[in-house]
């Protein structure tokens, strides 16, 4: 069996994702989680990019102690010292290189010739390595470019001191056999490449990033570049639990394996969806609500006489509990917290207490409290200071496709709760007109998404929104038995995030 290194992209690549846009102190969380997922490598961000990448990046690598850190850089010096500057705390650091080897993008994107971009590319690993042992080098749409150059500028990098080189099919274009064969093709020819790593990076913009991975991976890379849900660049990356779970069901027949602690995909892809505010679709591969629902008769009686019949993975593997109704409203707090760290949150004292008393008060409206439920408490956590405004009281009032009028009331701690009013198209866009009126923050709703925690006519409401707030787009996750108040829940959480950019902005402009 062959080891793949998973080199995880989400927080970079991830959050190129339109609308995406991640705290310093989420990133952190979503680092450590995949930490404890076991990926060999975590790309933190571009430091040169904003201050806030800057300092991702070195808050993630001052805190992770087992995997690799990257930054990313392109082949400016100034673009490597900063990343070098990110990585100064990191145990593990790795500066990430990137340049472009497509003749369409070294004409209209680099306007330079392709001796000139081999002669910068070796510059700027050999800069790199000043800073760090482990350089890492890609050319940008390799599978687009004239594989004599891709050999040479592999070659050239690997002289000037790379230990990975990287193959991004970076638009998506490869077929996996083609893709393969590329690989295959620097295998055999690319001077030193048993030296290093080679590492394959594809994106998804005709469904084929997964497969053109494994078919790299099979003809000798080893190492996949990844990302929680498939997030990414326009179709997105390849999806980090389907490589995962792929060789993790098929190593034998594959010849591979990888380190991954699979049982915990399933919590971080639902903590990515709620930071990112990006739902994951319900028949997505893996991580889907879907991927282990039966409908059909046929497949519901086989799978009550054998599991196997109609699962090729078992739903444990990946961190799926099987629901079970277990709690109510007479349920105690002992019951409650064994429950918890069944489901694999290990929080603190003041957490669980404040996730018990909202357990209380959701018993009040449902009679049955299922796993899915308790899930949804506890990942409805924020991150951020203790500033945030809370949502009071709400009240929406609508005649039968006329406009609707929204009253709020909206506090923050140790402050005055503020009471506004507002008219819009409908209750949802009333109610967010009155929570923006309240925050004093103008936003716009630009994605909306409302789905069932649980079954049954008292099932919780999930809603994960997007909302430009200025030039920002942030995300927003709510949940409730009442949709309306799911919904002012999520508007009001990605207006907390927006004031918590704002708040960040402007103390980097006063410093």
């Amino acid at each position: 069996m062959r080891r793949i290194a998973i080199f995880d992209t989400t927080l970079r690549d991830g959050e190129q994702t339109p609308g995406v846009n991640l705290l310093p102190a989420e990133k952190l969380e979503i680092a450590v989680r995949l930490e404890e997922l076991g990926v060999n490598v975590i790309e933190a961000g571009f430091p040169n990019s904003s201050t806030s990448d800057f300092e991702a990046v070195r808050g993630i690598a001052a805190e992770i102690g087992a995997a690799t850190v990257a930054a990313l850089a392109r082949t400016k010096e100034d673009d490597i010292l900063r990343a070098a500057a990110a990585l100064e705390g990191a145990r593990h650091p790795r500066i990430h290189v990137f340049t472009s080897s497509s003749a369409v993008h070294l004409q209209y994107m680099l306007r330079k010739s392709e001796d000139e971009v081999i002669e910068q590319s070796i510059a700027a690993v050999r800069l790199a390595r000043r800073y760090v042992d482990d350089v890492e080098f890609s050319g940008q749409d390799a599978m687009r470019s004239n594989p004599a150059l891709i050999y040479r500028l592999l070659e050239a990098a690997i002289e000037a001191g790379a230990t990975v080189v990287n193959v991004p099919d970076t638009v998506g274009y490869a077929i996996p056999d083609e893709f393969g064969s590329l690989i295959r093709g620097i295998r055999e020819t690319v001077r030193g490449i048993d030296r290093v790593t080679v590492s394959v990076h594809c994106h998804n913009d005709l469904g084929l990033a997964t497969a053109n991975t494994l078919a790299g991976l099979l003809a000798g890379a080893d190492q996949a570049e990844v990302a929680l849900n498939g997030i990414g660049e326009r179709a997105g990356n390849t999806a980090l639990e389907e490589v995962a779970m792929v060789i993790a069901t098929r190593g034998a027949a594959l010849g591979l394996e990888t380190g991954l602690r699979t049982a915990a995909i399933g919590p971080v892809s639902r903590l990515v969806s709620r930071l990112t505010g990006i739902p994951v679709q319900p028949n997505k591969a893996i991580v889907g609500r879907n991927a282990f629902e039966h409908e059909s008769g046929i497949h519901q009686d086989g799978i009550l006489k054998e599991r196997t019949t109609y699962e090729i993975m078992r739903p444990e593997d990946v961190g799926v509990i099987p629901n079970t109704l277990v709690l109510g409203k007479h349920s105690g707090r002992h019951a409650f917290r064994v429950r918890l760290q069944a489901l694999g949150y290990a929080l603190e004292e003041s957490a669980q207490e404040e996730l018990f008393r909202r357990f209380k008060d959701l018993t009040d409206r449902k009679k049955e409290v299922t796993d899915d439920d308790i899930r949804a408490l506890a990942e409805e956590r924020l991150v951020g200071d203790d500033d945030s405004f809370m949502l009071e009281t709400f009240h929406v009032s609508s005649l039968g496709g006329r406009q609707a009028t929204a009253t709020v009331t909206i506090r923050r701690p140790g402050r005055e709760p503020v009471r506004e009013a507002a008219a819009g198209d409908g209750p949802v866009d009333a109610l967010c007109q009155a929570l923006s009126r309240a925050a004093g923050m103008a936003g716009t709703l630009v994605h909306y998404a409302l789905h069932s925690v649980s079954a049954g006519s008292d099932a919780q409401g999930e809603v994960a929104c997007q909302v430009r707030v200025g030039d920002r787009v942030v995300g927003g996750h709510g949940v409730s038995t009442d949709v309306l108040e799911a919904s002012a829940l999520a508007y009001l959480a990605a207006l907390n995030r927006a004031q918590r950019w704002m708040a960040r902005e402007s103390a980097t402009e006063v410093g």
